[in-house]
């Protein structure tokens, strides 16, 4: 049960005022690729994800949480500096810190403010399967924290039964490492790979914490490909039982060029079987990141600082499972720019919040529970009204864009808006979000909503000149 001090503890930060002594710690956990539609607790009645599913029985769970890059690199530099991508320029796999100078990153601004900060393998920027493989650092911040753990892995080599999907219409590709969909149903068990040797750690430290408060940040890079996993999770997933989803005849024809994606089921050349196993390998990479997430809420448990900490999981993006014949991210519909966002916070009651919210308010907001001064020149929102009535909203709209000079998103409750180019010149996509939840129906080329389409074009305008009115 939450201690009633620890309840106090919180309402005096939501209302502003809290004692060093009582400040919160924050335990924020990242998976890297992961779509909220493979998550139980957001509706998949497959993909087996107990321990997500508790943690959002336990807290809050958002279910229009967007990402501000949809891709690792802008959207992780993003979130951790407090600036969208188009303030600091950064849309590639570059760390912040060239672009803001002295100011501190969210783990930064806890280090400063007397938080013992620690980071466990991809916070910043990691290359997934090559960096993971070396075992470097990455492109992350060393002045973010007072220490820091990489978690190197096997990845495609990981010993096993593997197959690599995409090109490989004849099977005979054997299995290949870098950015490809390969699947290998691994020997041994969890600590043979990256994500378990990085739940090892995090249960090592959880199990060291003192009198300092802590920021613990713990990245885990599946369901990034390949998609691996020890084998007794592939045997959850069948592929000849997978169901892809619907497939629309014509779906591109109303999509602008640049809006079709990077990876597709036919550039890739995945037949309907080797669709089936890419989304079982998903699956099983799904269920054995959960598995790992479990390892470190147990050890916050036995730690005796649950009642005392603040638990944030969410993914850097969203991902495409074959929606559209769209695989992967950098997409802007909804399956790529769309988050998980799960927050447990002591004094919080559990529920479902359907406002919009951005990564960006992840800095803002726990900065705020933890009685920390929150700097005005940050993006994002404090969400503690949001956190406090489920009916409250801090924005009416979010903003997501694919690279800075690519395609730009804004969506609201009714509409989604995207448009690529900041002059509209590789077109536009305007879906009714009420009649059309999966984004089949283009609008924007009928004449009945011309007028629309001209005022959404000029919110992005608006939107862009307010995002690069920051003073870097």
């Amino acid at each position: 049960m939450i201690r009633s001090f620890r309840v106090l503890a919180l309402i005096l930060a939501l209302s502003g005022g809290i004692g060093a002594s009582e400040r919160p710690n924050v335990l924020f956990i990242i998976a890297d690729d992961l779509t909220d539609t493979a998550l139980g607790c957001y509706g998949n009645t497959v993909c087996r994800t107990p321990n997500l599913d508790r943690l959002a029985e336990q807290g809050l769970r958002f279910t229009r949480a967007y990402c501000q890059g949809t891709y690792c690199g802008p959207s992780r530099a993003s979130f951790l500096s407090g600036y969208y991508p188009h303030a600091t320029g950064v849309q590639g796999y570059l760390s912040p810190r060239a672009a803001i100078g002295d100011r501190a990153t969210w783990p930064q601004h806890f280090k400063n403010a007397g938080y013992h900060t620690a980071r466990i393998s991809k916070i910043f920027h990691m290359g997934v399967p090559g960096g993971i493989e070396e075992g470097g650092d990455g492109a992350d911040d060393p002045l973010s924290w007072t220490e820091r753990f990489n978690s190197p892995g096997p990845e495609w080599r990981t010993p096993g039964s593997g197959e690599t999907l995409e090109r490989n219409p004849d099977g005979r590709k054997p299995v290949m490492g870098g950015n490809t969909f390969v699947i290998v149903a691994a020997d041994g068990d969890a600590d043979v790979h990256s994500d378990g040797k990085t739940a090892a750690k995090a249960c090592e430290l959880l199990a060291q914490t003192g009198r300092e408060p802590f920021f613990l940040a713990v990245g885990f890079v599946r369901p990034h490909v390949p998609f691996v996993a020890p084998k007794k999770y592939f045997d959850l997933y069948p592929p000849e039982s997978m169901v892809l989803p619907e497939k629309v005849p014509g779906d591109w024809d109303d999509i602008p060029k640049p809006g079709i994606n990077y990876k597709t089921s036919v550039n890739m050349q995945m037949d309907v079987a080797k669709q089936k196993k890419a989304l079982a390998g998903y699956y099983a990479a799904v269920s054995f990141m959960d598995a790992q997430v479990g390892r470190v809420l147990d050890a916050l448990e036995r730690s005796g600082q649950a009642d005392n900490t603040i638990v944030v999981f969410t993914s850097d993006h969203g991902y495409h499972l074959g929606e559209h014949d769209f695989w992967a991210k950098v997409s802007l519909h909804d399956e790529s720019a769309r988050v998980p966002l799960l927050i447990r916070a002591p004094g919080v009651k559990p529920g479902v919040r359907d406002a919009f919210v951005e990564l960006l308010d992840l800095f803002p907001t726990t900065a705020k529970l933890c009685g920390l001064e929150v700097p005005a020149r940050l993006q994002g929102c404090d969400l503690g009204s949001v956190l406090a009535d489920p009916k409250a909203s801090v924005r009416e709209a979010a903003f997501s864009v694919a690279g800075t000079s690519k395609g730009l998103l804004l969506r609201d409750d009714r509409w989604a808006f995207i448009q690529y180019g900041e002059d509209a010149s590789g077109g536009v996509e305007l879906y009714d979000m009420h009649a059309d939840p999966h984004q089949i129906h283009n609008l924007a080329s009928l004449p009945a909503h011309a007028d629309r389409v001209a005022a959404w074009k000029a919110r992005v305008t608006d939107k862009l000149a307010a995002v690069r009115a920051n003073d870097l």
